[in-house]
C-alpha cells in the first residue's frame, strides 16, 4: 500500500476516499459504510506533501487546486476525516494528523512583541472592507454567536452574545469600560447603547480604528464611545470593567502572565473582566501551521488550564466559567454559507486561490468545533470577591433586560 493509502487507513474510521492520481490509476482506501468520496491529485508531489505534513499539505494543495474533490465539498472531505477524529475518542488517527507540527517548546516560546503583534493582525483584519461584509454579520462580529437556538439567524446570534457578555459584565451606567482588541468597534458601541458606560476601544488594525471611529461618530456617541490605537501593554490608567472578545487568541502563550499582570494592573479593585477566547479542550499545543502561515501567524489556542495557571500569579479569581462547545461552529457554518454565496465576488476581489484559502479557513473551523480540540471560553475575573453578587442570578436578569433594549 502507499504511503498515502496508509495515511488514510489511519484517519478513516467510516466511509471512503477513492484516490485519482495523476496518470489516472485510481485506489479506494477507508472501511466503507459511509461516505464515499473521489479526490483527485493534479500532480505527484501532492501525496508527498501531505504525508510529510498532512494538515499543511492539504490545506496547500486544495488552496492551490492541486487536490480537487470531484464529487463533493471541502467540507465534505474535512468532516469524513476529523468526524473520524474526535477529539473525545482519540486514537492513532489525531496523532497522524499532527504529523509536522512544530514542537510543543518552540510554539510556547515565540514571542508576540508589540511590532510583531501589529504585523501579525494586519496580515488579517486589514483585509479589503468588502470581503467582511460578504460574509460577518450586519455587526461585523468577528467572534463567536451565541445561538439560543441553533434555528435563529446569524444577526440574532450575534446580538444575543453581546448581550450574554454584557450581563455577565455586571455593568453600572457611567462605569468606564476597557475594550481590548475592539475590533470594528461593535461591542462597545452596544456597551454604551444599553448600559450608559463610556467605552475606551483599543486596536492594532488601522482600517479596524478609522471604521470603528466613524461608526461612533455617526452614531452621535463619539465623547462617550472612543478608540485608539494602541498595544494593550502600552495602557495606563484603571477601569471598572475590561472587556476582551476574540483577541486573547492572538496574545500568544509566551505573554500569559504579562497580559493577566497588565490587566490586573488596569482593573479597579471592585472591577470586573470578561474574557471570551477560543480555547483548546484538554491539553493545548503548537498552532495548525496552515492557519499559523496563512491565516493568523503568531496565534496560539489556550487550554482552560493555561488560563487559570497564569491568571492565578496575580491573583486574579476566576468567578465565573462557561465552555461554549458547539456556538463557533454554527457561527462558523453561516459564515461559509455566506461566503459561498458570494464567491464570484471575493474571486473578483481577489482570485480563485485566496478564495479556496478562505473556503478551507472556515470548513477547518467548522470541523475543529465540532469534532476537534476547540472550544470557545468565557471567563470572567475578579480581583476582589466580593466585586459580584454571590449568585449568578443577576446575569440572567441583565441579560434579559439588554436582549429587550438592543437597537
Amino acid at each position: 500500500m502507499s504511503l498515502i493509502g496508509a495515511l488514510i487507513g489511519k484517519l478513516l474510521t467510516r466511509g471512503t476516499i477513492t484516490l485519482i492520481l495523476p496518470d489516472g490509476e485510481r485506489a479506494t482506501h477507508g472501511p466503507g459504510h459511509g461516505p464515499a468520496l473521489i479526490v483527485r491529485f493534479n500532480d505527484r508531489r501532492v501525496a508527498f506533501d501531505i504525508v510529510r505534513n498532512p494538515r499543511l499539505g492539504f490545506g496547500e494543495a486544495y488552496m492551490d487546486g492541486r487536490l480537487v474533490i470531484e464529487n463533493g465539498t471541502i467540507l465534505d472531505l474535512l468532516e469524513l476525516v476529523v468526524g473520524s477524529n474526535r477529539w473525545e475518542d482519540g486514537g492513532q488517527g489525531r496523532k497522524a494528523l499532527s504529523k509536522g507540527k512544530v514542537k510543543d517548546f518552540i510554539a510556547m516560546l515565540r514571542r508576540n512583541d508589540p511590532r510583531r503583534a501589529r504585523s501579525n493582525v494586519a496580515h488579517h483584519y486589514d483585509l479589503r472592507d468588502e470581503l467582511y461584509e460578504l460574509f460577518l454579520d450586519d455587526d461585523r462580529q468577528y467572534s463567536c454567536a451565541y445561538f439560543t437556538d441553533p434555528a435563529n439567524s446569524l444577526d440574532q446570534a450575534q446580538a444575543d452574545k453581546k448581550a450574554h457578555i454584557a450581563a455577565k459584565l455586571n455593568l453600572q451606567p457611567g462605569q468606564r469600560v476597557l475594550d481590548i482588541g475592539c475590533g470594528w468597534g461593535g461591542t462597545a458601541l452596544y456597551l454604551h447603547q444599553v448600559a450608559k458606560v463610556d467605552v475606551l476601544g483599543i486596536t492594532l488594525s488601522e482600517r479596524q480604528l478609522e471604521i470603528a471611529r466613524q461608526r461612533a461618530a455617526d452614531a452621535g456617541v463619539a465623547e462617550h464611545v472612543k478608540f485608539e490605537l494602541i498595544d494593550y501593554r502600552a495602557l495606563t490608567g484603571t477601569f471598572d470593567r475590561i472587556v476582551s472578545v476574540g483577541m486573547f487568541e492572538h496574545v500568544g502563550a509566551a505573554h500569559y502572565e504579562e497580559f493577566f499582570a497588565t490587566c490586573h494592573d488596569l482593573l479597579k479593585p471592585d472591577g470586573v473582566m470578561l474574557l471570551h477566547t477560543i480555547g483548546k479542550l484538554g491539553k493545548s499545543g503548537p498552532p495548525d501551521p496552515f492557519t499559523d502561515k496563512w491565516i493568523f501567524p503568531g496565534y496560539h489556542l489556550p487550554s482552560l488550564s493555561q488560563m487559570t495557571a497564569a491568571s492565578e500569579q496575580v491573583r486574579l479569581i476566576a468567578s465565573d466559567v462557561e465552555t461554549l462547545r458547539l456556538h463557533y461552529a454554527y457561527t462558523l457554518r453561516h459564515w461559509l454559507d455566506q461566503a459561498n454565496a458570494a464567491r464570484g465576488e471575493i474571486v473578483a476581489m481577489y482570485d480563485e486561490r485566496f478564495f479556496r484559502m478562505w473556503e478551507y479557513y472556515l470548513a477547518g473551523g467548522i470541523v475543529m468545533f465540532e469534532s476537534g480540540a476547540a472550544c470557545n471560553y468565557q471567563v470572567q475575573y475578579i480581583r476582589d470577591r466580593t466585586a459580584v453578587p454571590i449568585t449568578r442570578d443577576y446575569m440572567a436578569a441583565a441579560e434579559a433586560r439588554y436582549r429587550t433594549a438592543t437597537p
